[in-house]
């Protein structure tokens, strides 16, 4: 298996609600079939797909799909002075800070919130991996 994640699937409630929030953060949909609302990222794309649908097709009960389950997606900025103001956009949009900005043990400054839909997610500066010129992140930089 090569080392790529090719498709990212969030389980929605509400799937207007959901890409409305991702929308008020700067990502922008891409044509994608109806019934999943797609967002190219850098590398893989973020799929919204309904948590029914979901449930139905993976044999599950609705129920068993959802709540924190100790998985983070994480968005690297280029700054520390960064992370705050996003995390007060995000709050705008509609999720819930789990952790203000603050400067963490290992030199690193971040915050976490979770989506309309609970999915956890942490806005960091790593000033150890730096981001290369489209965005792209490696864990110990990109090279220049």
């Amino acid at each position: 298996m090569e080392q790529r994640i090719s498709l990212i699937t969030l389980a929605v409630d509400d799937m207007d609600r959901a890409a409305s929030f991702y929308e008020a953060l700067g990502w922008a949909r891409v044509d994608s079939p109806d019934g999943v609302i797609a967002f190219d990222l850098i590398g893989q794309t973020l799929g919204l797909y309904p948590k029914a649908a979901l449930a139905d097709e993976l044999g599950m009960d609705v129920a068993d799909i959802g709540g924190f389950s100790g998985v983070t997606f994480a968005h690297n900025l280029r700054s520390k002075e960064e992370v705050a103001p996003f995390l007060n956009r995000v709050r705008d949009a509609g999720g819930k800070i789990l952790k203000e900005a603050q400067d963490v043990f290992w030199g690193g400054h971040h915050g976490y919130f979770a989506d309309p839909d609970g999915h956890v997610w942490e806005i960091a500066h790593n000033p150890f991996s730096g981001l290369g010129e489209n965005g792209e992140f490696q864990w110990n930089g990109v090279a220049p």
